[in-house]
């Protein structure tokens, strides 16, 4: 292929994956030698449902691009997705040491240690989640979940009060408020 051929293939492959048109990503850069190609086909592996295969995407897109860091947290995310929680911590950990103002890759990581049931650490990343973007509803409401899992009542009620604040249709933190006080209630 001449060079003006791959500039005009990767151009079409970006301007693709820019607009969200990771099929058409594919198709057009399928050659399989550069990062964006494996990374897109991990996108779309994890869309599928497919989480096995995007991870082995990813860690071939982190092979080829090491401090990638969106790759880092889309292979946790996929190894969340299996149940993998410890693996998933040290892909959050990697996205964080590329890059330390990242709040969903603080939140994932508390979320990932919650369902390891370390609610005390798993507070610790939601706090850093918030402290990064104070507008995050899901940050207020599994901050609350942790607290409450730690039979803090009356603080989990104050994270769920701030997730209704921040979006008032949320279901669960109103449930959650009522399950606190019925806990307080019997105290």
């Amino acid at each position: 292929m001449t060079d003006d051929i791959i500039k005009e293939l990767y151009n079409k492959s970006k301007e693709a994956f820019d607009n969200n048109n990771f099929e058409l990503s594919i198709i057009e850069n399928d050659s399989g030698k550069d990062s964006r190609y494996y990374f897109d086909k991990a996108l779309k592996f994890y869309d599928e449902g497919k989480y096995k295969e995007s991870i082995v995407y990813y860690s071939k897109t982190i092979e080829l691009e090491p401090n990638y860091r969106t790759a880092y947290y889309c292979r946790g995310i996929a190894k969340y997705s299996l149940g993998q929680y410890e693996e998933a911590i040290k892909d959050y950990n990697k996205a964080i040491e590329l890059n330390n103002n990242d709040s969903l890759a603080y939140f994932y990581k508390g979320k990932a240690k919650a369902d390891l049931y370390q609610y005390e650490e798993a507070i610790k990343d939601y706090d850093k989640a918030i402290e990064l973007n104070n507008n995050d509803p899901l940050a207020y409401f599994y901050r609350g979940n942790s607290k409450l899992n730690l039979q803090q009542y009356e603080e989990a009620i104050k994270d769920f009060c701030k997730c209704i604040e921040i979006y008032k249709n949320d279901m669960h933190a109103y449930n959650q408020i009522g399950f606190c006080k019925i806990k307080l209630a019997n105290i």
